[in-house]
């Protein structure tokens, strides 16, 4: 197997390390999947867990990246280690790190396709679900301690119409397309927004594959189940 994948220039393993760290800043013991396929990497990462036998609720993000080597790795690595290879990488070379790391959302597999259009939300409106979720997590659990773990599970799980309530100014759907905020978790819009996913006055395009929701930002992709 590669040990050591070469990114296409620079910039690539730059943004590598940088969506190690914001992964890593939602789950300080987390790992990320490699997985290449002749010259393209595919990074994923865990945001949210899902629960019961289907794992509903799991939210997942994905960054693709080319290759200039075409390589066929698929292994888990800790994220802290990530970090720190791509900190210490010289040029276009990854080492990948040898220590492996667990991660229970790896055992499900999003569909490759077919994806049918659902929509499309404003980028904006998703930073804002993010933002006051955050919020009303961070006081839930500084007042109630571990109990406030139930209140974050009741945040991310809304849809994103019953969470923008407070923007409703934001809250716009393309004539002709579906409503793409009922379908759309807040979590979805936590996960787009914690790996830096959106861009200002951007919008995301939503598509729907069985039990799947794909978020497509301009920064990268958040799968719901």
């Amino acid at each position: 197997m590669t040990d050591t994948l070469e990114f296409v220039d620079a910039q690539s393993l730059e943004d590598l390390g940088r969506y190690a760290a914001r992964a890593r800043a939602v789950d300080a013991e987390g790992g990320m999947r490699l997985q290449a396929a002749g010259g393209v990497l595919a990074a994923w990462v865990g945001v949210l867990p899902g629960s019961g036998i289907l794992a509903e609720g799991t939210v997942l993000g994905l960054r693709t990246f080319a290759l200039a080597t075409p390589a066929d790795p698929d292994v888990i690595g800790p994220l802290g280690a990530i970090s720190d290879r791509t900190h210490r990488g010289a040029g276009r070379e990854f080492p990948i790190p040898p220590t492996r790391a667990l991660a229970p959302w790896s055992a499900l597999t999003p569909p490759r396709g077919p994806w049918e259009p659902a929509g499309a939300l404003p980028g904006d409106l998703l930073a804002a679900v993010a933002r006051d979720g955050l919020v009303e997590v961070s006081d839930a659990v500084r007042e109630r301690g571990a109990a406030g773990g139930f209140v974050r599970d009741r945040v991310w799980a809304r849809d994103v119409r019953e969470a923008s309530g407070p923007h409703p100014d934001l809250l716009t759907v393309d004539e002709g397309m579906p409503d793409a905020s009922t379908v759309v978790r807040a979590g979805g819009a936590f996960a787009a927004y914690a790996l830096g996913f959106l861009a200002p006055g951007e919008p995301v395009s939503v598509f729907r594959s069985n039990r799947w929701t794909r978020l497509t930002a301009p920064g990268g992709h958040v799968l719901l189940r």
